[in-house]
């Protein structure tokens, strides 16, 4: 299961430098797939849409800080714990019932991201 923003965040910022697998962005700013992972040309998004890695996202949110499904392993293979959801000084980072994903997957996402 990946990992989410509620929006109870304070847009403290705290949780973006921790993430392994530059999953996190502020609100309103956009993403892709190649930052902060070592992903180039085209990539298949986990919705089946294919997008080429250095391609801007529209944001998943405007008022506060997002993660990105497609990105977040919740740490694994990283940290035993999700670094995001241990930071927050507000316990806004909480399981995506959205993206529910075994261990398996998430391990095999950070492949993906990392090669």
């Amino acid at each position: 299961m990946a990992i989410m923003i509620t929006d109870e965040c304070i847009n403290c910022g705290a949780c973006e430098p921790e993430c392994p697998n530059n999953a996190i962005y502020e609100g309103g700013v956009e993403w892709a797939i190649a930052d902060g992972t070592s992903v180039s040309g085209s990539y298949t998004l986990m919705n089946g849409e294919v997008t080429d890695a250095d391609e801007r996202h529209e944001p998943l949110s405007e008022d506060y800080y997002y993660i990105v499904p497609d990105k977040c392993t919740e740490c694994k293979g990283f940290h035993e714990e999700p670094q995001c959801a241990a930071v927050c000084p507000v316990d806004c980072c909480v399981p995506d019932p959205e993206h529910q994903e075994t261990e398996e997957t998430l391990l095999a996402k950070k492949e993906r991201l990392h090669l």
